[in-house]
């Protein structure tokens, strides 16, 4: 099989990059580990930036987003019982979405069958060869037997634990790493969300987190201990927890339901330096992860389909090295922002194992910064929104 772009990954990275290229005219195949059924199965973040709206709109992708999805100008941060809002749609008149990376991920798929577009599911043992010379090339098995795709480039969308890192030598890779203390336990719910806006929240039990999907299905977590298991956590017993890490107003209205999902997240920031090697590109959690504060992850990943969607396609359409030859430099200088935006977030909210008096003394005097200081909530709605690519 031979074609421009050979793309590891079939989640909503890699779709969204094969789509794009296709709108364009440059030939992709997509490899998927999994079934489109266990992809879609995924239940993961659920806000988009400015940038990643206005790329799916871009992909052909849009319409049921906008017409669906829900347009947030704000978010609430609560502590000491208390809560004040940051407005996104004053401080830099942009605004997010709020719509699930499944929805994203079903728009994606939707396309490329629609256009006949290749994607290969239930790979294993793929390969990537001579990354580094101008004919690459990748092997895989599935079901059916071995099979070999040669191509141009390769565009890494595995993921954390995928194989397109690991394919950068150890002597040209260097990766950052921090490991937080805590998880997150999350659970999903067919409830109407308590607020129309997400309310982040410091309290001195522990960080908590009401977000939404829709009208009727609400995603609440709250920070746990590493050493917690899922079947620690009863539904009542989380609802109860839940209640006591946000303000009252907020608890007094919650709606609490059955589970229909619960998992507990690790936290880390993690960043794998270049992002490419050869004709071999990184994107998304291939490359980097943050945490989930602040929403950053999926967003981060679209940022990087921006930067290398348009350098093949100056190389493909104007045959220039340019833009292949600075993904990396460009990827990681908006990922680094992102990193530092999620870190920040992470520490103004989160109660650590060995935080001192001092430093309890130090985030509450942040956090009450950040309440009076429009500057500073200018910039927090900057980083939130999403930079500019």
């Amino acid at each position: 099989m031979r074609t421009q772009v050979a793309i590891i990954g079939g989640g909503p990275s890699g779709l969204l990059l094969s789509q794009l290229l296709h709108r364009k005219g440059v030939d992709t195949v997509v490899l998927e580990r999994k079934t489109r059924d266990y992809v879609l199965s995924r239940i993961r973040a659920g806000i988009l930036e400015r940038g990643f709206v206005s790329l799916m709109r871009e992909a052909g992708v849009g319409e049921r987003m906008d017409r669906e999805g829900f347009i947030h100008d704000g978010t609430l941060i609560a502590y000491d019982n208390e809560s004040f809002r940051v407005d996104f749609k004053d401080l830099t008149d942009t605004t997010v979405m709020v719509y699930g990376q499944t929805e994203v991920t079903q728009d994606l798929y939707d396309a490329r069958e629609a256009a006949d577009g290749k994607i290969v599911f239930q790979v294993e043992d793929v390969t990537v060869n001579d990354a580094d010379t101008d004919k690459p090339y990748i092997t895989y098995r599935t079901p059916d037997g071995e099979d070999r795709i040669d191509c141009d480039f390769v565009a890494g969308c595995d993921g954390f634990h995928g194989v397109s890192r690991q394919s950068i030598p150890l002597d040209v890779r260097r990766e950052y790493e921090k490991v937080y203390p805590f998880g997150w336990l999350g659970v999903l719910s067919e409830t109407p969300p308590v607020d129309d806006e997400l309310i982040y929240s410091n309290s001195a039990r522990g960080f908590a987190l009401c977000s939404m999907r829709n009208a009727n299905l609400s995603r609440y977590y709250i920070q746990c201990s590493m050493s917690d298991h899922v079947e620690d956590w009863s539904d009542q017993n989380f609802w109860d927890e839940l209640k006591r890490r946000i303000p009252d107003e907020a608890a007094d209205k919650l709606v609490t339901g059955p589970s229909i999902e619960k998992s507990i997240a690790p936290l880390r920031s993690f960043v794998a330096e270049p992002m490419r090697w050869g004709r071999l590109f990184l994107c998304g959690d291939a490359a980097h992860i943050v945490p989930p504060t602040g929403a950053k992850g999926l967003n981060t990943a679209a940022s990087d389909i921006y930067y290398l969607y348009n350098a093949l396609l100056q190389y493909f359409e104007e045959n220039d090295s340019e833009g292949i030859d600075r993904y990396s430099e460009r990827a990681l200088a908006r990922v680094w922002k992102a990193e530092r935006f999620s870190w920040w977030m992470t520490n103004l909210l989160h109660r650590y194992p060995d935080q001192t008096e001092f430093d309890l003394r130090i985030q509450r005097a942040e956090l009450e910064f950040l309440r009076s200081n429009q500057a500073a909530q200018r910039v927090m709605a900057e980083n939130y929104v999403g930079l500019p690519y």
